[in-house]
């Protein structure tokens, strides 16, 4: 079984508490025996598939394997070209240098549901959403990268893994995937 869920901000990617202030995902009554193909930090929202098929892990996310991972990150002040192109060439973070990306500007820029809580607001400091193609998920990653070419990230969703998007499920939802959208996972 492949089960795709929209992970809402402040919930950890995995099924047990850990001290902290974030709810596990154990409080979103998953099927027994699944568990989540890779992880969104807690503070990161979007798609997160979990299953219950042993092998899934190693087939969507060794960097190898080249599965691509679409990421909305919405970044203080508007990214030049050259920062743009500078995240498509890879950065160097913690002593790694990030495989080449895919990073473009979002336009029209995506309307999204308010999070909640709301993210800081900066009267003079414009924000705006690009975009990230990765096949590769560090540790914050995406949010070292963004801030390696003077761009914070704010806000960060994951959109789609291979040709899957997460469309319109509702943030704390999850479903089953039919047969044609799991192959989508896979492409």
């Amino acid at each position: 079984m492949l089960l795709a869920f929209h992970k809402p901000y402040g919930v950890l990617s995995q099924f047990t508490p850990d001290g902290s202030k974030h709810r596990p995902l154990a409080e979103f009554d998953f099927p027994r025996g699944v568990y989540p193909l890779g992880r969104l930090d807690a503070e990161s929202e979007g798609l997160l598939l979990l299953s219950d098929e042993a092998g899934l892990n190693t087939r969507l996310l060794h960097p190898t394997r080249g599965h691509r991972r679409t990421y909305w990150a919405l970044v203080e002040r508007v990214p030049s070209p050259e920062a743009l192109a500078q995240l498509e060439r890879g950065v160097t973070i913690g002593g790694h240098n990030t495989l080449p990306c895919r990073a473009w500007l979002l336009d029209p820029q995506p309307e999204m549901t308010p999070r909640v809580p709301p993210i800081r607001y900066r009267k003079n400091v414009a924000d705006v959403w690009i975009a990230l193609e990765l096949v590769e998920g560090k540790n914050h990653q995406v949010r070292k990268m963004t801030a390696a070419v003077g761009h914070p990230t704010l806000r960060l969703v994951r959109v789609k893994i291979g040709g899957f998007e997460l469309g319109a499920l509702a943030a704390g939802t999850w479903r089953e995937l039919n047969t044609a959208e799991r192959a989508a996972v896979f492409a």
